[in-house]
């Protein structure tokens, strides 16, 4: 039987030198990968609707992982976030309009990404309601009392001529797909629903599609959010989950057929469906995950309206952007 010059079969080309090489370098490195603690991050959002869908991106491909992250999305409204996030409970609050409102009520919170830059909500009512008048004493669903859900639904009734102070009743019901499900029962009859429920509403169950705010006003309706604790005790770990989100936003933005199929997944809706979200949705995120300074004073501008400020805060006291440029610039995202 012929002999390699090393004996040693397979690796013969590599010589006693390569194999040294190979002990020192390659195997402790292995071991170091199959070592390396992973750290478990807790994220709240408020519905299974597209403003989510970066969290599912990220675990779907795999980007929280590569990070050393195990996060685990937690479906809750923005009340119980925000006091969950105080008390350390959860690293994270992808819940965007109550943080920020939060934030104006004197809450030691920061917000440090911006995916979804307009409010993509609809005003959905059964198919006999068809007109403004004829809401008048029904009851309309919501997520969360003073939620942008609810105030979006709110300013579209306004425009339509009612007050929903006096002229509607308004109950939280739960995540906008369980409203969808009250909707068809009868118990509300009016919701204000996101993509891809919005879409499975009207091509579905042929529920009219009364309003939108989609092309209404400015308003930041999603992004990631930490309380002032967590940004200064677990900075690092705040920074790897938001180059996790980064690559997601990465690969939403440049993968429709990718996108569509998690979307689908995800959200238990047709790939066509799921494609349409894509389509008509896509345009409103942000590519860099940040918000304009114009962007962010008119956010400001209408919730000091609503929540009666004599004027709107400053954008520094509320966001803060500089993790995620650090990541964009690792990423090369522009």
């Amino acid at each position: 039987m012929k002999r390699t010059k090393s004996g040693l079969g397979g690796f013969g080309g590599l010589g006693w030198l390569g194999l040294i090489v190979l002990a020192v370098f390659i195997f402790p490195a292995a071991a170091r990968a199959q070592t390396a603690p992973v750290e478990t991050v807790k994220i709240t959002y408020a519905s299974r609707t597209i403003e989510s869908i970066l969290l599912f991106i990220a675990q779907d491909k795999g980007f929280f992982k590569e990070e050393g992250l195990e996060v685990q999305p937690i479906l809750t409204r923005g009340t119980t976030a925000i006091a969950a996030a105080l008390t350390g409970d959860v690293e994270g609050i992808h819940i965007m309009g109550s943080a920020i409102r939060a934030i104006q009520r004197g809450l030691p919170l920061k917000v440090v990404s911006v995916n979804l830059k307009r409010p993509l909500f609809w005003l959905v009512t059964r198919p006999e309601l068809k007109s403004f008048d004829d809401l008048k004493k029904k009851t309309m669903g919501v997520v969360t009392f003073g939620g942008t859900q609810q105030l979006a639904g709110y300013y579209m009734l306004r425009r339509g001529g009612l007050d929903p102070e006096k002229e509607i009743t308004t109950t939280v019901v739960g995540d906008i797909p369980t409203q969808l499900q009250a909707l068809m029962a009868g118990s509300i009859q009016v919701g204000v629903f996101s993509p891809p429920t919005v879409i499975v509403a009207r091509d579905k169950y042929k529920m009219h599609l009364l309003a939108t705010t989609s092309d209404q006003y400015y308003a930041l309706q999603a992004g990631l959010t930490a309380s002032e604790k967590v940004l200064k005790e677990k900075r690092p770990l705040v920074r790897r989950t938001l180059r996790a989100m980064a690559k997601a936003n990465r690969f939403f933005l440049d993968n429709e057929k990718g996108a569509a199929e998690i979307i689908a997944k995800t959200f238990q809706v047709d790939l066509p469906t799921a494609t349409g979200t894509y389509r008509l949705t896509r345009p409103t995120f942000s590519r860099d995950g940040t918000a304009t300074e114009n962007e962010m004073e008119e956010h400001l501008k209408v919730d000091a309206q609503v929540l009666g400020l004599k004027e709107p805060w400053a954008p520094a006291k509320v966001f803060d952007f500089a993790l995620q440029r650090e990541v964009n610039k690792e990423l090369g995202v522009h």
